[in-house]
C-alpha cells in the first residue's frame, strides 16, 4: 500500500520532529523545506529533489521519511549513498533517530547474510547501500526485486551522480534511473549539495515530469574563501605546515592524487610532530578499517589534520571543522564546492584555502578522459568478448585487445551500466544487446569538463569575490535578490585571514625541500608474468626476480622534479634532447645509494645501463658517474634490437615487445656478482624486470634496479 494513503501531512511533521528532537535536541526547529520534501515523500508519494547547501540537514529528510513510512506500516527505505565514510556516519544518525538502520557494503561481508535475513523478516527501517551493490548478482536476485516491491521509499543521496557529468565516478549510479522508470509509483527522494542548474535539470529529468524541486541559497555566512597564487611545490608544502601552526582547530588538507596525499601528510605529520600536532593521510587505496579510525581520530580532534584525497568528502560529517585547504584545485566548481562544504557547519567562522598547482591541468585532463568511452577501443573490447564466445576475465582480455587493465575494468562497468556486458563471477561476457556510441553525449560530457576547469582557472585567478564566483558556477537561485560579494573573501577584502601566512618561512621551506628529497622511491618487482608471453608464464622464477629497486622521483615529485622533469619530459615531437646528467641530480642518486646500501646482502660489482633509444645519453652518464663514484665498472652489455617497444600499450603486449627487443651483447663477459642497473624511466617495470631475468639467466648476481624518474602506469 502506497505511504499517500497511509500518513496525513501531520503524521509526517510528527515524524519530523520526532527525527529532530532525537538529532539536535529540545528547541530545534524544521525548515520549511525540510517540512515540505517530507510531506511530498512520505504523505503525497511523489518524487523530490533536494539541492541545498552542506550542513542544511538534508539527512533529516530521508531519515523523517523513514520514520514516517515505518510508522504507518509500509516498508523499508532503501537509500542508496556513494562513500563508506558517508554510509557509517548515516547509519549511526538513523539508530540515533530510533531506527532500525543496516548497511550492504564491502566493508562488512560477514554480517551481509544476517542482514539480509533482516530485511526479508521486515526488521529493518532503513538499508543503506552503495550504487555498485544493485549490480550485485546475489543482492539482485535475493534481495533487490522482492525490497523494490515493498519499498517505503528510494532516498538517491548526493544525486548529482545520478547525472551525466558523473558517470565514470559511480557508473552503477546510472542503474538508478532504470530502477525509477520501471516503478513509477515508488516515491522517490533525491539530495545533493552541490547541482547546477544543468545538473539539477538532468537529475530532475530523471526522477520523471512532476518531479518537486527544494532548492536553497548556496552561500555559506562561516566560511571565508582565499587564494594563494603563485608558489611552487615546494613552497606550497612549507606554506601548508606554516598555517597549520597558526590555524585553530582541526580541519582537513585535500590533495588531488593518492601519492601526494600521502607524501605530504608524511612531511606534515614530521614537521608538527615535536608542537604536539598529529597528521593522518586518507586515501581510497587505504583498508576500510584504517579510514574508519582516521575519520574517528579527526571528529574527536585527535588529529591537527587529515591530508586526504576525494574520497573523504561527501558526507563526511564534523560540524566543528574549521578548515580545508587545497593543494592543488579540484577539477570543477562542484568539486570544489563539496569539499570545503565540510569546514564551519557549527562554526561562526572558518576558512576554505585554494593553493593552485602548475600541474593541475595536466591531472584534470588525465582524470577527465581516463574513463570516458571511445568507440574504437570499446568496439575492439566488445568484439574480444564476443569472439571468445565464453567469459573472459580482465586479464585475458588485456592480452587479447591490448587494452590496459584499469582502462578495461572502467569500461566494462560502463557496459554494464548500458546492458551490453555482464559479470559472471570474476568474468564478464556479453549480453547479446547491441550497444551503440553516443558521440553526442560524450561530445557534451567533454566540452562541460573543459567549461568546468576553466571555471576554476578563473577562480585560481582571483579576479572577483570568492564566494560570489562559486554562486554563479553553481547558479545559485538567490543571486537575483542577493548578488551582493560576501565581503570576506582574500578578493573582497584584499588579504588573507589573519591566521594564514602570506608567505612560506624560509627554514620551512628549507626543512620542505631537505625531507622530499631524501624520500625513497621503492619500485616493487613483477611477480607474474603477463599474459600474452609465450616462452614465460605465471609466476616469475625467484632467481630470475630484480631485488626492489629505487628512483630519485616519482610523478611530479617535489623534491626532484625541477631538476629531473627537463631531463626525460616528453615533448609532442617526442623525447627532451639528450644530454648529460647534472651534478646535482647525481648527488640525489648517490644519496638514494647510501641509504638503500644497508638492505644489501652484497655490494653490487659493476653498473649495467639498459641500452636507451630516446636517452643514450643521459643513461650512459648516469652509469659513468656513478661507476666513479661507487669504484665499480660499467658493464655495458646489454643492446636493443627489433622494433622499439611501443608505449602506452596493455602490460601483456609491452612485456612481449621489451622481451623481444633486449638481450646480452654476443660475446659479453657477465658479470657473475651483484649488479646495479640503470634506467631513466620507469612506467609499467617491464624494462627493468625483463633486463634483470636476461642478466639473471646470463650468470648475473642479484639485480639492483635504479632509475631517475618513476611514472604512473
Amino acid at each position: 500500500m502506497p505511504p499517500a494513503t497511509l500518513l496525513s501531512h501531520a503524521d509526517a511533521d510528527a515524524a519530523t520532529a520526532a527525527v529532530l528532537l532525537a538529532l539536535a535536541g529540545p528547541g530545534a526547529q524544521p525548515k520549511d523545506d525540510q517540512i515540505a520534501a517530507v510531506r511530498a515523500v512520505a504523505s503525497d508519494g511523489r518524487r523530490t529533489l533536494v539541492v541545498q547547501a552542506t550542513g542544511w540537514g538534508k539527512s533529516l529528510v530521508y531519515l523523517a521519511t523513514a520514520r514516517a513510512v515505518r510508522d504507518a506500516g509500509a516498508g523499508p527505505v532503501l537509500v542508496v549513498s556513494p562513500l563508506l565514510a558517508l554510509m557509517r556516519d548515516q547509519v549511526s544518525a538513523a539508530t540515533k533517530a530510533g531506527l532500525v538502520a543496516v548497511s550492504l557494503n564491502s566493508s562488512n561481508m560477514e554480517d551481509w547474510e544476517s542482514v539480509e535475513a533482516a530485511l526479508l523478516a521486515d526488521e529493518v527501517d532503513i538499508l543503506f547501500v552503495s550504487p555498485e551493490r544493485l549490480a550485485n548478482p546475489r543482492f539482485g536476485d535475493r534481495i533487490l526485486d522482492v525490497l523494490l516491491d515493498r519499498l517505503g521509499a528510494l532516498v538517491v543521496d548526493e544525486a548529482h551522480c545520478i547525472s551525466d557529468w558523473g558517470f565514470d565516478f559511480r557508473p552503477d549510479y546510472q542503474r538508478l534511473a532504470r530502477v525509477m522508470a520501471a516503478r513509477p509509483g515508488l516515491p522517490v527522494l533525491a539530495t545533493t549539495a552541490t547541482a547546477n542548474t544543468r545538473v539539477t535539470q538532468d537529475v530532475a529529468a530523471q526522477l520523471g515530469p512532476d518531479t518537486i524541486v527544494l532548492r536553497g541559497p548556496l552561500a555559506r555566512a562561516s566560511l571565508t574563501l582565499a587564494v594563494v597564487p603563485g608558489l611552487g611545490h615546494l613552497e606550497r608544502y612549507a606554506w601548508v605546515a606554516d598555517a597549520l601552526r597558526t590555524l585553530p582547530g582541526s580541519g582537513i588538507v585535500y590533495a588531488l592524487t593518492v601519492a601526494e596525499a600521502e607524501r605530504l601528510a608524511a612531511f606534515l605529520g614530521q614537521e608538527l610532530a615535536d608542537e604536539g600536532h598529529r597528521v593522518a593521510a586518507y586515501t581510497g587505496q587505504m583498508e576500510t578499517d584504517a579510514r574508519a579510525d582516521v575519520e574517528e581520530d579527526l571528529r574527536a580532534n585527535r588529529l591537527k589534520a587529515v591530508v586526504a584525497t576525494s574520497a573523504l568528502g561527501m558526507g563526511y560529517d564534523k560540524p566543528d571543522l574549521a578548515f580545508c585547504i587545497h593543494v592543488g584545485s579540484p577539477s570543477s566548481p562542484v568539486a570544489y564546492y563539496q569539499q570545503v562544504g565540510r569546514a564551519g557547519r557549527a562554526l561562526p567562522n572558518a576558512v576554505a584555502v585554494l593553493l593552485p598547482a602548475e600541474t593541475d591541468a595536466r591531472i584534470w585532463d588525465y582524470f577527465a578522459t581516463a574513463n570516458t568511452p571511445q568507440e574504437p577501443v570499446v568496439r575492439r573490447l566488445l568484439d574480444a568478448l564476443e569472439a571468445a564466445g565464453e567469459p573472459q576475465s580482465i586479464p585475458a582480455l588485456e592480452a587479447t585487445t591490448g587494452i590496459r587493465r584499469t582502462r578495461i575494468e572502467g569500461l566494462l562497468k560502463v557496459l554494464a551500466v548500458d546492458g551490453a556486458t555482464e559479470r559472471l563471477g570474476s568474468a564478464w561476457a556479453v549480453t547479446g544487446k547491441p550497444w551503440q556510441f553516443d558521440a553526442p553525449k560524450y561530445a557534451a560530457l567533454t566540452a562541460a569538463r573543459r567549461a568546468e576547469a576553466d571555471l576554476m582557472r578563473h577562480y585560481a585567478a582571483v579576479d572577483g569575490c570568492l564566494m560570489g564566483f562559486l554562486r554563479q558556477a553553481l547558479d545559485d537561485v538567490t543571486l537575483a535578490t542577493d548578488p551582493a560579494a560576501c565581503g570576506r573573501c582574500s578578493y573582497c577584502t584584499g588579504e588573507l585571514p589573519e591566521s594564514l601566512p602570506t608567505a612560506p618561512s624560509p627554514e620551512s621551506l628549507e626543512r620542505a625541500r631537505t625531507f622530499c628529497r631524501g624520500l625513497d622511491v621503492v619500485l616493487e618487482p613483477r611477480k607474474m608474468w603477463p599474459s600474452g608471453m609465450p616462452e614465460r608464464r605465471g609466476r616469475i622464477a625467484g632467481v630470475l626476480l630484480p631485488a626492489e629497486g629505487r628512483a630519485l622521483a616519482f610523478a611530479d615529485d617535489p623534491g626532484w622534479s625541477d631538476l629531473v622533469e627537463p631531463l626525460v619530459a616528453d615533448t609532442e615531437t617526442g623525447p627532451a634532447a639528450d644530454s648529460e646528467v647534472p651534478d646535482a641530480v647525481i648527488d640525489g642518486l648517490v644519496g638514494v645509494l647510501g641509504r638503500w646500501r644497508s638492505q644489501w646482502d652484497e655490494r653490487p660489482v659493476a653498473v649495467v645501463p639498459v641500452p636507451s633509444r630516446s636517452r643514450p645519453v643521459l643513461v650512459a652518464s648516469i652509469a659513468a658517474r656513478l661507476s666513479e663514484v661507487g669504484r665499480m665498472p660499467v658493464a655495458d652489455i646489454l643492446e636493443s634490437v627489433g622494433p622499439r617497444p611501443a608505449s602506452g600499450v596493455a602490460s601483456g603486449a609491452r612485456a612481449a615487445a621489451v622481451a623481444a627487443s633486449i638481450r646480452v651483447r654476443p660475446g659479453a663477459e657477465v658479470p657473475s656478482g651483484p649488479v646495479l642497473l640503470i634506467d631513466d624511466v620507469t612506467a609499467s617495470g617491464w624494462t627493468m624486470t625483463i633486463a634483470a631475468a636476461v642478466l639473471r639467466e646470463a650468470g648475473a648476481g642479484e639485480v639492483f634496479p635504479l632509475v631517475l624518474h618513476k611514472r604512473p602506469g
